[in-house]
């Protein structure tokens, strides 16, 4: 299997988690989309991004076996999938000894699901659209709608585990590993007030705690957050 990467990224480091939370061997191939990496042959044929170098936009690349010009990517056999979520799932389903991490039975899975489309539509996109204009247009400050919009998703998210340990059910899943990232860099936007929001600051600590979190997702936060930092204070 090979994986395309960028630390930086937290849907990637949820792909990356859950191969080391499986012991998986996968080719692990870094693509730094700032140093445009990304152009090489061999990257072009799978994987192709809407590059952004300095201020200079970029003109898109041809499309190949990725149209959506998302990280991570990876390749099992004949299989190309793009989406973290669907990697995610994919590697559990496929190699998992056993499915603590994603229940087969429908209705233990349809909450898993829920939380992991909760990451996809609700957290990541509220990180993304911080970061993104961060790249894209230059922002080097948070408008009051994304700050605020970073607040509501911490609620939502401390509703969900009031009555739990965990985001879906009584044992860590796939929806935990996704959203873990996620939460991680939205911390550096808007630091997390444990007292407001104590069942995310409980969670967030037990994840941080698990050696699949430490090892591959708290460098590439590191850096995101160092990378974050840098901008705000450029103003």
């Amino acid at each position: 299997m090979k994986l395309y990467k960028l630390d930086g990224s937290p849907p990637a480091r949820s792909a990356m988690m859950a191969v080391e939370a499986l012991g998986l061997a996968v080719d692990a191939v870094d693509c730094d989309l700032l140093k445009g990496e990304n152009t090489s042959p061999e990257y072009m044929k799978v994987h192709l991004v809407f590059l952004f170098i300095g201020s200079r936009q970029q003109t898109w690349r041809a499309a190949g076996k990725n149209p959506v010009h998302t990280i991570p990517l990876l390749e099992d056999g004949d299989l190309t999938i793009h989406d973290s979520h669907v990697i995610v799932t994919y590697l559990v389903d496929k190699y998992a000894k056993d499915d603590s991490l994603y229940p087969k039975d429908i209705k233990k899975r349809a909450q898993v699901d829920q939380k992991l489309y909760f990451d996809a539509t609700i957290l990541f996109p509220r990180l993304r659209a911080v970061t993104y204009p961060m790249i894209a247009e230059g922002l080097t400050k948070p408008t009051e709608k994304m700050l605020s919009q970073i607040e509501e998703a911490y609620s939502m998210l401390d509703a969900f585990l009031s009555g739990s340990k965990w985001l879906a059910g009584d044992s860590m899943t796939v929806a935990d590993i996704c959203a873990v990232g996620s939460v991680t860099g939205l911390n550096h936007i808007v630091p997390l007030d444990t007292a407001k929001y104590p069942h995310v600051a409980t969670w967030l600590n037990t994840m941080k705690q698990q050696p699949f979190v430490k090892s591959k997702n708290e460098p590439g936060d590191t850096f995101l957050g160092q990378w974050i930092a840098a901008k705000l204070t450029s103003s």
